[in-house]
């Protein structure tokens, strides 16, 4: 019995990291929301890897960790005024994948937005329209 115990002890601390780091990927991932409503360059680039990726998949366009920041002065105009609302849908084997709620004066758009978070910081971060609106949300 004591083997079994231990195999038992074994698993369930290995449950209890796999929740712990979850957490600790949603975390990154509040950060990050709370910093692009705010045009906030400063956190962002502390979220993200220097070799990060950003993948706007409907515009077909990749974005590097310095392109993605200077891009912030146009982002900033466009959300200004707005809110964004985010949950999480899922956590698989290191990779989020959120629904996203863009709910602008002049615009609203529901995404799918999935990111890699790796020791506290996004390595990759795609995003794909799902509506012209928020009703799904």
């Amino acid at each position: 019995m004591p083997v079994m115990r231990m195999v038992l002890g074994l698993l369930a601390g290995a449950v209890l990291l796999v929740a712990i780091s979850a957490r600790a990927d949603e975390a990154v991932i509040d950060r990050w929301y709370d910093a692009l409503l705010k045009a906030d360059r400063a956190v962002l680039a502390e979220l993200l890897t220097d070799d990060a990726r950003i993948s706007l998949d409907d515009l077909d366009i990749v974005q590097t960790k310095a392109e993605f920041l200077e891009s912030m002065d146009e982002w900033e105009n466009a959300v200004a005024g707005g809110t964004i609302r985010h949950r999480l849908e899922k956590e698989e084997d290191g990779v989020s994948t959120v629904m996203v709620c863009y709910d602008f004066p002049n615009n609203r758009m529901l995404m799918q937005e999935t990111f890699a978070v790796s020791d506290g910081r996004i390595t990759a971060s795609s995003q794909a329209e799902v509506a012209d609106n928020c009703d799904a949300y």
